[in-house]
């Protein structure tokens, strides 16, 4: 076995071993019904929208916004104690947080929790939603409705205000394809052009 193969096979075990939080959210009803979404130490994640999903996507995290996952996961103790407030509240879709790093797994299930680590980090999990729903909305208004292309990329824009995208870089391809494209309303041009240099250019954060 050559040095190649040696590295190549050392680097996929190195992948298949690297710490990853799992969750998944399942609420009939609602829309998605499913959604699955496996995020790697390295900030590697993908999204499914059903356990058996032919069409996974594949993006990438920021560093910044992994290691802030991370550090919620190490306060929630890696999901060794139970999240579920007990109270009777109504149905709001059975959330699975699950941990994985070597031989070291925890899961833990709830509805409704009052820890504020809980909540923080299930709203990052809503956010990764909202921005893949979006960009399934993007590729189809582009591919088959472009008077409504416009109308998708405001909520984009709106979203993007109000701090509700994450992984922002799977939009670019799109977004530039758009605003080269003289088949869209020029306004919808003009709107992905500004919006791929926000998404290429962020302003730092600043501490309130």
């Amino acid at each position: 076995m050559n040095a190649a193969v040696l590295i190549a096979l050392a680097a996929a075990s190195a992948f298949g071993n690297e710490a990853k939080l799992l969750y998944t959210k399942s609420f009939p009803g609602s829309v998605p019904a499913f959604v699955s979404v496996e995020l790697q130490k390295s900030g590697q994640a993908v999204y499914k929208e059903a356990p058996d999903d032919e069409s996974p996507v594949d993006f990438k995290m920021s560093p910044e916004d992994t290691n802030e996952i991370f550090s919620l996961v190490d306060k929630l103790d890696r999901f060794k104690r139970p999240l579920e407030s007990g109270l009777k509240v109504a149905n709001m879709g059975v959330k699975t947080f699950r941990f994985e790093d070597g031989s070291a797994n925890n899961e833990v299930k709830f509805n409704y929790s009052l820890d504020e680590d809980a909540r923080v980090l299930q709203d990052w999990f809503e956010r990764i939603t909202e921005t893949q729903r979006l960009q399934f909305d993007l590729e189809r208004t582009a591919k088959f409705d472009r008077l409504g292309v416009n109308k998708t990329l405001l909520q984009i824009e709106s979203a993007f205000d109000r701090k509700r995208l994450v992984g922002v870089e799977r939009f670019l391809p799109l977004l530039d394809r758009v605003a080269k494209n003289d088949a869209y309303l020029h306004m919808a041009r003009e709107r992905a052009a500004a919006l791929a240099d926000a998404f290429r250019n962020p302003k730092p954060k600043t501490t309130e």
